[in-house]
């Protein structure tokens, strides 16, 4: 399919880096940190190669949700942020951009999060799942109340949110304890954000702001799948949920779905059943998965081609508003 639109892409900055090193292939490293820093060369080449028209960038994650410092991770925000619309201007017909916030401080995120949909022209958010907060111990949701008005701004620049993983703090799961493999993308990133997710949820702020629109990659997080049971259990023992719809309903009405590295057509099916071919949106994931690997099972998944139409541009361009 040519003129694909991809929204989970991401580029660092050389104080990033670091960030992302344990989730290199190894032996890889320099290649992963070389694409990182590359706004201007491999990635446009490895998109054209791959029918990828425009992609909406973002921070490496954590990134600034690890900086405990609110201070600092204001400035590093800001400061990705304008390195991110520097290189969006050079390639203005290939790039849009995601916001990076200093969610550590919810009125300093609202205000970067103007800014940045304001001046910068991106389109939305992007935040690495929790923030630790003062000490590198002390972690933050964003269904706590502090953050109600954050979430109106978000509403009313009527842009989408886009949760992003990260680990959990080891020290807080020790479940994982031992077993590395469990960690990262393979298992805990999932776990982690789609948690976090059903948080929001079920504090109430979409029946608050029913328009406000959320995004999780990796074909949801595993939500799609659980749901009816999450929300079956729920319903039977309910435990004073602020929340005043099933969560299946703010899942259907609040959130898209991409297949950033989740490359797998049953499980693309099982989203399109459960929220409708609407809330799919085509990503990749990159440089942590490979354009080619997206692409070319994208291109030949069996869904019909209606549907390969929605999910690989015109979902994106409806929602981002894009041409």
């Amino acid at each position: 399919m040519i003129g694909k639109i991809t929204l989970e892409e991401h580029f660092g900055l050389e104080e990033t880096l670091r960030e992302s090193a344990e989730y290199a292939v190894p032996g890889k490293l320099n290649v992963l940190e070389r694409r990182l820093l590359d706004l201007d060369d491999e990635r446009l080449r490895e998109m054209d190669a791959h029918g990828i028209a425009f992609a909406i960038l973002s921070l490496n994650a954590p990134g600034v949700q690890s900086v405990h410092d609110s201070a600092r991770a204001a400035d590093l925000a800001r400061r990705g942020n304008d390195a991110l619309a520097a290189g969006i201007a050079r390639h203005p017909d290939r790039y849009a951009g995601f916001a990076a916030l200093p969610m550590q401080d919810p009125d300093a995120a609202a205000a970067e999060l103007t800014r940045a949909v304001r001046e910068l022209g991106f389109k939305g958010a992007m935040v690495n799942g929790y923030s630790q907060v003062g000490t590198p111990d002390t972690v933050v949701y964003y269904d706590h109340p502090i953050y109600k008005p954050f979430w109106a701004t978000v509403a009313s620049l009527n842009v989408p949110f886009y949760l992003h993983p990260r680990d959990p703090l080891p020290a807080r799961v020790p479940i994982y304890d031992g077993h590395p493999w469990l960690r990262g993308a393979s298992w805990a990133f999932g776990v982690e954000t789609a948690t976090h997710a059903l948080r929001l949820m079920a504090s109430g702020m979409f029946d608050t702001h029913p328009g406000l629109t959320a995004i999780l990659g990796h074909l949801g997080e595993m939500l799609p799948y659980c749901i009816w049971r999450f929300d079956h259990r729920v319903g039977k023992r309910p435990r004073d949920i602020p929340a005043r719809r099933p969560f299946i309903e703010y899942l259907r009405a609040n959130f898209y779905v991409t297949t950033s590295g989740n490359f797998h057509t049953p499980t693309l099916v099982d989203a399109i059943t459960e929220l409708g071919a609407d809330r799919v949106l085509f990503s990749v994931d990159y440089p942590f998965e490979e354009c080619a690997d997206a692409a070319s099972w994208f291109d030949a998944a069996e869904i019909s081609e209606a549907d390969r139409l929605k999910i690989g541009r015109t979902n994106a361009a409806q929602l981002f508003r894009l041409k």
